[in-house]
């Protein structure tokens, strides 16, 4: 039987639940205080990879999920959508990751000094700027809608879907969920197609990236846990620049586009689970896109349960 649903949130995990629950026959309206292209969604480099997320077996299937669905979306032509190679670097051997059996192959390679380890293979790569707006587009498709509208609480059912990522601290009252400030700089597209991402800092614990998009590049970046401020720090930004370029030396000849700065809605563990008429589905950490898809097809589970 279909269902009357508000969803709330319209960053990639409201809209991607929203979008599967449409495509079930439910009846969906998304509430958000901020447009999809205003929220840290937009901000991503927006690469399939598992990161800042728990717990790591359902992490590893819903990424699983969400990897083959992306590569459908991919062999359709979704707008934003594109499989790329990349070169993971390691400051330390380790053993395969514990999702290397999503990817077609993981292959090890020689790494350069001063990385110890290092592995390749190919994954989606997410172009948010343009992705976002295809998955609004689809939900107004499907005869869904989404309403600007700033909330002091979760509105009443009949099902509501809390995808409010830090902004459940207020509307579920949950102060686990904490921001990871992560700030990028992007530059011009100069003809990179292969993504790279590398282990940096004392303890290997600084992100280093460089994310090759259609009309640009994402250079990132930072982990600053319990960061609020939104405002890009030139002396970080400088500092990432260096970082992206020791990587890839071309990025010397990029041209700076803009930096920005998103707030990752990091938890102990991903909040996925039924309470009443409220789904709650948030605290994706740096891995909403990875786990958008396998966690839209759990709250449909959830709610047709």
């Amino acid at each position: 039987m279909a269902e009357r649903v508000v969803v709330v949130g319209a960053g990639v995990i409201g809209l991607t639940v929203a979008v599967r629950l449409l495509e079930a026959g439910h009846r969906v309206d998304v509430l958000a205080r901020d447009l999809p292209l205003e929220t840290t969604s937009s901000v991503a480099a927006a690469i399939w990879y598992p990161y800042l997320a728990s717990p790591q077996d359902k992490v590893t299937a819903w990424g699983s999920a969400a990897y083959d669905e992306f590569v459908r979306l991919a062999d359709q032509g979704v707008d934003g959508v594109v499989l790329r190679r990349g070169t993971e670097l390691l400051r330390e051997p380790q053993p395969d990751p514990v999702w290397a059996g999503t990817v077609p192959s993981l292959e090890r390679i020689e790494p350069p000094p001063p990385y110890a380890d290092g592995w390749s293979f190919v994954t989606p790569v997410i172009d948010m700027p343009r992705y976002l707006p295809w998955l609004a587009d689809r939900i107004f498709d499907l005869g869904g809608t989404i309403t600007r509208m700033a909330l002091a609480r979760l509105p009443e059912g009949p099902v509501v879907v809390n995808c409010t990522g830090l902004g459940s601290r207020s509307l579920a009252g949950d102060t686990t969920t904490r921001p990871v400030r992560g700030q990028v700089v992007v530059v011009e597209q100069f003809g990179l197609d292969t993504w790279w991402l590398a282990e940096e800092g004392p303890d290997g614990d600084v992100p280093t990236y460089v994310i090759p998009r259609t009309d640009d590049v994402v250079l990132g970046g930072t982990d600053e846990v319990g960061d609020w401020s939104r405002t890009p720090s030139p002396e970080a930004a400088a500092d990432i620049v260096r970082r992206a370029t020791a990587l890839v030396p071309d990025l010397a000849r990029a041209k700076i586009l803009r930096h920005r700065v998103g707030l990752r809605p990091a938890r102990p563990e991903v909040r996925l689970e039924r309470d009443g008429d409220v789904i709650h589905c948030y605290g994706h950490g740096g891995a909403g896109v990875t786990l958008s898809w396998g966690c839209a097809d759990e709250v449909l589970g959830l709610l047709e349960k």
